[in-house]
């Protein structure tokens, strides 16, 4: 006999549960829920509350749902352990009509996670899985069973606003007949016909409707999911480019010239291994601008190119992803017809779309008042990015990258585009740097590329250059040559008012970059040097460390000058400001030049600090460590808990921050730059994708603030 009772109890005890736990539902195959799940895991990590992703019934742990969240999120827990019940296990109970045995099951694994977590995100059983009586009705009784609010997910592609409103309000009645708690309705990959249709509808109770826009790219399986749905065999190309997404199918059955008139953008060829015109010639095609790029190859019958074809094709240096199949080209274009796209961690533009459509779309702070949400105390690395891209968009900006031919910078101009955080201008060799964007498959069609060497806005720079150091002895000509700078050349496109910020480094020095801005845009009124910070980003917090990069030996007024800098900076990012500033002693416990020094900065910092607190000096254990502080500092309201680290030199400094981002695996953002009229940021020649990204926001912000 199934135990229906605690299944009952279950229900009685829910009540205590609603608010910590969403689960996300499909009114319908391919609705689209898990850029809804992801939205859902993005709120609670951004409120630093912890959070554990469940599927309820999965193919196996593998699933690429599973692998997105652990990965993005850093979830502590074991992909097995997400996962209810397989899907196979599943089919049998319900073939045997144990559905009560199914539920226990996955309520008893829901259970186990839900004691470790503030919160879960639950999502549904898919419809694709073919599950005897599994229906909408099923996820809504899971829904209940497990304590969680409902999030239906509707798919709105194609439809029209009237339908796409009968069936939310069936939805909703269905659910409120099922005595399922309802969190809100997402309605998904709409048009903006339907979406303006739908702005005016108010669903049953004031239910919050969520519109979320169409994003063809998340409907786009990658090569490398393609390759997992035929079981094929990646035989050349660079493993990177298995993450290119597929948007057309062809299959090569006449000869070259006529099957390159039918080639569109990232198609996926299918063809005889044998063909080996068709293999160099999309090859060719993918490598010249005079044609659309090839997301990929699939070679067919298990044949392969002939040995000279193979060197010829290795000497070519392309970046298309070559796959094989035993199968003949009928089949194989079936089952490739069949392939579904999924939303996994190895497809970081899919990602990047989703998370802008999620942006642009949920309400997250109306979703914080319906959830109970609390928010934690310290202010995490990714709700420090979250906050990031939100402001940064609320305001779009136009931020100038000179370094345009550099792989990361072009991939992280990709992610700021896709999410909307900025408009973005690439400097350098147009046709070099198309070329590079092709190889790389990505997309940048739009964005602006300035070649400074031919550009018609050189002269009137070259004379606002000439105007500016005409005192230090810059002739007009001297203007004119070092216009063609990438780095001058940015920095007079955000001095003119062309661009709002500039944000360069990633293969340029640190003088490099910032020498034009100390020479063209100069500082503040109220700020007599330039400083520097880095948003070090820790595992559970985001610290600020000043000055790490610019000012080698600063006096003890300059010292209060980086220490008020800082913190300033630290609140336009939301990091609460509480500045150590550091010694080799704490308190009264030494003497030395030094230390007195750090002693009369921290002064002159608190008496024009206002409500921000400041104190030192302190040695950096004092100010980290809560158990030292409670030692060396009893009293101190910033020993222990200091998010603001200031440093008395740059030997210091840069030295601190670069032993904490390698032994302690930080990220470090920056250094960005303090004092300046108008923002200029610089890179670290070893950052990452990411860090050039969140560079990009924060540069965009400190636009919209006045730098």
């Amino acid at each position: 006999m199934e135990d229906w009772h605690s299944l009952l109890l279950t229900l009685f005890q829910r009540k205590s549960q609603l608010g910590r736990n969403i689960y996300v539902a499909g009114a319908a195959a391919g609705s689209g829920k898990s850029v809804v799940s992801l939205g859902m895991m993005e709120l609670f990590t951004a409120n630093g509350e912890s959070v554990a992703f469940f599927r309820p019934i999965a193919v196996n742990a593998q699933d690429p749902a599973i692998a997105l969240m652990r990965n993005r999120y850093s979830l502590p827990i074991e992909a097995e352990a997400m996962v209810g019940c397989p899907l196979e296990e599943a089919r049998e109970l319900m073939r045997e009509g144990r559905e009560g045995a199914l539920i226990s099951r996955i309520l008893d694994r829901f259970k186990a996670l839900e004691e470790r977590f503030e919160h879960m995100v639950c999502d549904g059983v898919d419809y694709s899985f073919a599950l005897p009586g599994v229906e909408f009705e099923f996820n809504a009784d899971l829904a209940n069973h497990l304590g969680c609010l409902m999030l239906p997910v509707i798919n709105g592609r194609g439809r029209k606003g009237p339908s796409i409103a009968d069936d939310a309000a069936i939805a909703v009645a269905s659910l409120r007949e099922k005595q399922c708690d309802l969190l809100a309705v997402a309605v998904n990959r709409l048009d903006e016909t339907a979406r303006g249709y739908l702005r005016d509808i108010t669903l049953e109770g004031g239910l919050p409707l969520f519109l979320l826009g169409d994003r063809p790219i998340l409907e786009m399986p990658t090569v490398g999911e393609m390759a997992t749905a035929i079981a094929a065999e990646h035989i050349g190309g660079p493993m990177d480019a298995l993450t290119r997404e597929i948007a057309a199918i062809k299959v090569a059955a006449m000869e070259l010239p006529h099957f390159l008139d039918h080639l569109t953008e990232n198609s996926l060829v299918i063809v005889p291994g044998d063909r080996a015109d068709i293999i160099i010639g999309c090859i060719c095609a993918d490598l010249s601008l005079n044609h659309p790029r090839i997301a990929g190859l699939v070679l067919t019958g298990g044949l392969q190119p002939a040995p000279q074809i193979a060197l010829l094709l290795k000497g070519l240096h392309h970046n298309i992803p070559i796959l094989s199949v035993a199968e003949d080209t009928y089949t194989t274009a079936s089952r490739v017809g069949a392939a579904e796209s999924t939303l996994g961690p190895e497809s970081p533009r899919k990602i990047a779309a989703a998370l802008a459509v999620l942006e642009e779309s949920l309400d997250y702070r109306h979703m914080c008042q319906r959830i109970r949400v609390t928010g934690g105390t310290r202010t995490t690395p990714l709700q420090f990015e979250y906050e990031l891209v939100r402001r940064a968009k609320r305001e779009r900006k136009t931020i100038v990258l000179p370094e345009g031919s550099e792989e990361r910078i072009l991939r992280a101009a990709e992610i700021v585009v896709l999410r909307e955080i900025a408009d973005v201008v690439l400097l350098g060799d147009p046709g070099k740097i198309r070329r590079r964007i092709a190889i790389l498959g990505l997309g940048l069609e739009r964005v602006r590329i300035i070649d400074p060497a031919e550009a018609p806005q050189r002269q009137p720079y070259a004379t606002a250059l000439f105007e500016a150091r005409r005192h230090k002895g810059v002739t007009w000509q001297m203007a004119w040559d070092m216009v063609e700078d990438l780095s001058y050349f940015g920095t007079l496109m955000v001095h003119t008012g062309d661009a709002d910020g500039m944000v360069s480094g990633a293969v340029h020095t640190t003088q490099h970059t910032i020498r034009p801005a100390f020479q063209v845009i100069r500082t503040r009124p109220e700020n007599s040097i330039i400083s520097s910070v880095f948003l070090m980003s820790l595992s559970d917090r985001v610290l600020v460390y000043g000055d790490c990069a610019v000012n080698p030996e600063p006096n003890a007024e300059q010292l209060a000058e980086i220490a008020l800098s800082s913190a300033a900076t630290a609140q336009r990012f939301g990091i609460e400001p509480r500045v150590a500033m550091l010694s080799y002693s704490t308190g009264d416990s030494g003497q030395g030049e030094a230390v007195e020094k750090v002693r009369r900065a921290t002064e002159i910092a608190r008496a024009r600090a206002g409500e921000i607190k400041i104190e030192g000096p302190m040695q950096y254990d004092a100010a980290s460590d809560p158990g030292v502080a409670r030692s060396k500092m009893p009293e101190s309201e910033v020993a222990g808990r200091a998010t603001v680290f200031i440093f008395p030199d740059l030997n210091t400094g840069n030295n601190t921050y670069k032993a904490v981002q390698r032994t302690a695996g930080a990220i470090a953002i920056g250094p960005i730059l303090q004092g300046l009229n108008k923002p200029v940021n610089d890179l670290s020649r070893g950052c990452t994708v990411t860090d050039i990204v969140n560079t990009i926001a924060i540069t965009a912000i400190q636009a919209q603030l006045g730098s």
